[in-house]
């Protein structure tokens, strides 16, 4: 005869074990205490979390309309400093402009177009002192290779006794960059290879 596996017996102990887990028993007192306290302390850190969460939630708000307006500011003023010094530009220009609207004698004329060019010369030197020291930088691109990110092409000319095609021949407006960033592209003529006919 064959061998079979039996099953295992039924076990009512193993019932009653399951049964008393699930069962509807009310825990002893000591329990139920332990378990109401247990309760106070959780409804307690709840309530000490949800603080804290608020909180950190509003001095996240804070900090943004902080950093909001620290951004709104700097695009305001940052152009102060530039700014002053412009105005130092304008008031040489109008002393300039003072200058030469001075009547002047007719032999006083020669002294009045002095004055007005060493005060366009002071102008001058006070731009580029200005721009300097904000990190404008004039680019006159004469003799250079041509560069599409930095010149404007306005036309091709000849090239003529040492000018090279491909360079640039002649610039009929500077370029400007701002901390090496192009801001106005120098216009340019361009010298190409002059075509021979046949």
């Amino acid at each position: 005869s064959r061998s079979r596996a039996r099953p295992l017996p039924f076990s009512t102990a193993t019932q009653r074990t399951a049964g008393e887990d699930c069962g509807s028993e009310d825990p002893p007192p000591r329990t139920e205490r332990a378990l109401k306290l247990r309760a106070v302390k959780l409804e307690k850190e709840v309530q000490d979390l949800t603080v804290r969460y608020q909180r950190a939630v509003a001095d996240g708000e804070n900090i943004r309309r902080r950093t909001q307006r620290c951004v709104e500011d700097a695009k305001i003023f940052g152009i102060q400093s530039f700014c002053k010094d412009l105005v130092e530009v304008a008031d040489l220009l109008e002393k300039t402009a003072g200058c030469a609207s001075e009547e002047a004698e007719p032999g006083d004329q020669k002294l009045v177009l002095e004055k007005i060019f060493r005060a366009l010369s002071l102008l001058e030197a006070k731009l580029k002192s200005v721009f300097a020291k904000h990190g404008l930088e004039k680019m006159t691109p004469l003799g250079a290779q041509y560069d599409p990110h930095e010149h404007e092409l306005i036309c091709h000319v000849p090239a003529g006794a040492g000018v090279q095609p491909g360079t640039v021949a002649l610039v009929r407006q500077d370029g400007y960059k701002l901390h090496g960033r192009t801001i106005r592209l120098a216009r340019v003529e361009v010298a190409v290879e002059s075509q021979r006919r046949l």
